[in-house]
């Protein structure tokens, strides 16, 4: 089994930014896609991001285009999302998890974090 372990959620304001982590224990890091999910409270989780395994590609839920960035460094087993301009709406615990290759898609996705919770006041 693969732990993810994310990082650097927290409370911010409505148009602030933060960076998240996802540090992977995993050896073959490299060799797989990465995404990033939310969970609001009474919510399903959804979809933000996905990267593929050399970073080269990456895919964006509609609502976080142009302001979140999906990137990744595999020589230190992480990947991370850069979300800016935050929404109070956006408030949830993020995940992060892998996957073959990108995929928007809860079900492609094998092995998930535990999550870190962003909260984003008004």
């Amino acid at each position: 089994q693969v732990l993810l372990v994310e990082s650097g959620g927290g409370l911010v304001q409505a148009g602030d930014s933060l960076r998240l982590s996802c540090a992977a224990s995993t050896r073959f890091f490299s060799r797989y896609a990465m995404g990033w999910f939310r969970q609001a409270p009474g919510k399903e989780r959804e979809f933000v991001a996905t990267i593929s395994w050399n970073g080269g590609d990456a895919y964006y839920a509609d609502s976080v285009k142009g302001r979140f960035t999906i990137s990744r460094d595999n020589e230190k087993n992480t990947v991370y999302l850069q979300m800016n301009r935050l929404k109070p709406e956006e408030t949830a615990v993020y995940y992060c998890a892998i996957t073959g290759s990108v995929a928007i898609m809860e079900s492609e996705y094998t092995y998930w974090g535990q999550g870190t919770q962003v909260t984003v006041s008004s």
